[in-house]
């Protein structure tokens, strides 16, 4: 299928493979790239050195297109952007941050640059940046969310009513059924990241991987407000969080019990007691570990079931 996402990119059909820390390495980019959708890797949980290094095995991997994902609020994004320039990628996805920073700068090299946002107000502040598109995040979604808790089916329309440049619906999306959905509200592609948690080629240890897949309704709950909010599955970590907030706790006491490096440890080294397990409410329709290809194909697959029935309502 064609449209101004497919044209933008120029991939096969509308789908972008999410930039997760800890998850999307060069061999998860390199396989959704190859199966038809944009492969991102996430700069975020990488050092500048390892970053490029991850670039250059994803272009020895594919010949298709594929991004980076870069959280803006990294103390190295000069280092980051500067690679990014030099090893020749030409879409950057940036975040958690102001995208009048670094848009123009990465236009004027060649580069398309799409802006992650969870609510309408800076949905328009990133068209008004001059992004190339937008990617809406609702609050199903996993890792790092919105302040608003306003839910993808709620905020892709509403983002679609004050905007003219591309939207990606993102959230909450692991099917073909909801990516139809999306669609239908105003979406021009979606982005998925849970569901590519659980591939093969992700970079996440296994045992985060089991975990995502065993998960039931509501094993996740958006916590951590006064720091930045973010989507977690319960586990002891997550239960200490909700121990300390009984006593009230300052900004400065949850960063010290959040300490260094939990991300790390749940979703990349398998700690599952203490680290940070980072996914989306979808987890609980997620039962299996699949290859790219074959989660590309079902999707699709299901996309295509869903326009038919919709077609004979």
């Amino acid at each position: 299928m064609s449209n101004r996402i497919t044209k933008l990119f120029n991939i096969q059909y509308p789908i972008i493979q999410a930039g997760m820390i800890w998850n999307s390495g060069w061999r998860l980019a390199s396989a959704s790239s190859n199966a038809g959708i944009l492969g991102l890797i996430g700069a975020g949980s990488m050092y500048p050195d390892v970053l490029r290094e991850h670039i250059q095995k994803c272009k020895k991997a594919t010949s298709k297109s594929f991004g980076v994902n870069v959280p803006m609020l990294y103390p190295n994004v000069e280092e980051i952007m500067n690679i990014i320039v030099e090893e020749g990628v030409k879409i950057v996805f940036t975040s958690a941050g102001n995208p009048k920073t670094w848009t123009s700068w990465l236009q004027e090299r060649g580069i398309t640059v799409v802006h992650v946002v969870s609510s309408v107000k800076f949905a328009l502040k990133a068209q008004e940046a001059g992004v190339d598109a937008v990617v809406a995040e609702g609050f199903e979604a996993g890792g790092h969310n919105g302040r608003d808790e306003t839910t993808t089916l709620t905020l892709i329309p509403m983002v679609k009513e004050q905007l003219s440049i591309p939207l990606i619906a993102a959230g909450g999306i692991a099917t073909g059924k909801a990516m139809l959905a999306t669609m239908i509200l105003g979406a021009d592609a979606v982005q998925v990241g849970s569901r590519f948690v659980a591939s093969e080629e992700s970079s996440a240890h296994q045992a985060f991987k089991q975990v995502v897949v065993d998960a039931k309704e509501g094993a996740t709950q958006l916590t951590l407000k006064e720091l930045a909010p973010v989507r977690l599955i319960k586990n002891k970590f997550f239960n200490d969080i909700q121990e300390l907030y009984k006593s009230a706790p300052t900004p400065e006491q949850l960063k010290e019990l959040l300490g260094r490096a939990r991300a790390k440890r749940g979703m990349f080294e398998g700690d599952l007691e203490d680290g940070e397990l980072e996914i989306g409410q979808i987890a609980g329709l997620i039962h299996d570990i699949k290859p790219v290809a074959e989660l590309v194909n079902t999707i699709m697959t299901e996309f295509e079931d869903a326009k038919r029935y919709v077609g004979s309502l």
